[in-house]
């Protein structure tokens, strides 16, 4: 039985360097509630989204202005998932529906593409005779006699699918194995997905410790990194100067008897680590489940480490200059009483979403 404080944590931001920061609002959506913040610098409450649904996991503001956020269908068939969705929607600043689509399949995110089609991630079934093939993870943990993976659709505005690529036709169950301490329920579990600017997708399959650029015309993937290096990691995405940024978890790491979470940055031509940060001591900044990256102006990065609620900013040589904690508590019915939140966004001022709009300054504690 979970135990429930009688009132929450102040929480809020506990440092700020403003001669340092790339200011802006953070977005960010509390795993067990039905509304999306907007904070300030200051940990104010600029502007909120009351959606029908938690999130299935997260929300991103548009440059049109508008939120595009999954939620979680309670029925939906894979509910005891972490990351289960089935609700896609897009409302605007003042939550009024614009799209929305929906597949019971929906799970972790989805991408907004720059033709107006959207990318989505969904489970599906590794065939028998292949998941029986595949190597790695707790042996009879399959989930009702079914392994699942991973499938990135592209959808138009009407809902149609027109590309669709499954992880089980292009990953090899010899080499692409499981996570020795993770159930055989889902193979590779991908986290993230980003479609890059040439139109290839680079994600992260968690159970299989790896990230990946996808070639969208063949559906071959042309690069694969991570395995023996990382572990169950989250969130990559492609920097300016070409390299890939990503938060790794350190859940079940290899050699090593206890996590280590660090945020890295990979040269994809060379797989080669170019810059990478760790707290001291390094448990501090430990995030087994969930967490984002992101790298602002000035060679600044966000990190949100959301096992804890917490977001911070840092600067390249790894001087905390912002600090926030989600003032958000709930109860979770695995986790207990906790402030989780799956990843934090940051944009700029002058982000074209924010032209005309009004920002508030709300208390809702």
């Amino acid at each position: 039985m979970t135990r429930t404080r009688e009132m929450p944590p102040v929480g809020g931001v506990t440092l700020y360097n403003p001669a340092k920061v790339q200011k802006g609002y953070t977005l960010f959506s509390p795993l067990e509630m039905k509304k999306v913040w907007l904070i300030d610098m200051r940990g104010r409450f600029a502007h909120y989204w009351e959606m029908p649904y938690v999130p299935g996991l997260h929300g991103e503001f548009l440059p049109n202005g508008n939120l595009l956020y999954a939620g979680r269908d309670p029925k939906s068939p894979l509910a005891q998932l972490f990351g289960c969705g089935g609700v896609l929607m897009e409302v605007d600043w003042d939550g009024n529906l614009v799209w929305k689509y929906e597949d019971p399949y929906l799970h972790h995110t989805f991408c907004r593409m720059a033709n107006g089609n959207t990318m989505v991630l969904k489970w599906v079934e590794v065939p028998k005779d292949m998941a029986a093939k595949v190597k790695g993870g707790i042996p009879g943990t399959e989930l009702d006699g079914v392994m699942w993976t991973d499938s990135f659709q592209e959808i138009t505005p009407s809902g149609k699918v027109i590309w669709e690529w499954k992880a089980y036709e292009h990953l090899d169950p010899e080499k692409d194995v499981f996570c020795p301490l993770c159930a055989r329920n889902e193979w590779t579990s991908a986290n993230a997905l980003k479609v890059l600017p040439n139109g290839d997708i680079l994600t992260s399959f968690r159970r299989t410790n790896t990230v990946a650029i996808i070639d969208k015309q063949s559906g071959n993937i042309k690069w694969k990194w991570g395995y023996g290096i990382v572990a169950h990691q989250h969130d990559p995405t492609l920097l300016e100067n070409g390299n890939i940024l990503l938060f790794d978890n350190g859940f079940h790491p290899y050699g090593l008897t206890q996590g280590i979470s660090q945020v890295l940055e990979v040269n994809p031509d060379t797989s080669e680590i170019v810059w990478s940060y760790r707290d001291d001591p390094t448990g501090d900044i430990y995030c087994p489940k969930m967490g984002s990256c992101q790298r602002l102006d000035y060679a600044n990065t966000m990190i949100c480490l959301g096992d804890w609620g917490r977001i911070f900013e840092i600067r390249k040589g790894g001087e905390v200059i912002w600090d926030y904690e989600s003032p958000f508590f709930y109860d979770h019915p695995v986790l207990g009483y906790t402030n989780m939140v799956f990843c934090a966004r940051r944009y700029g001022y002058d982000y074209e979403g924010f032209q005309g709009k009004q920002m508030e300054s709300l208390n809702p504690l």
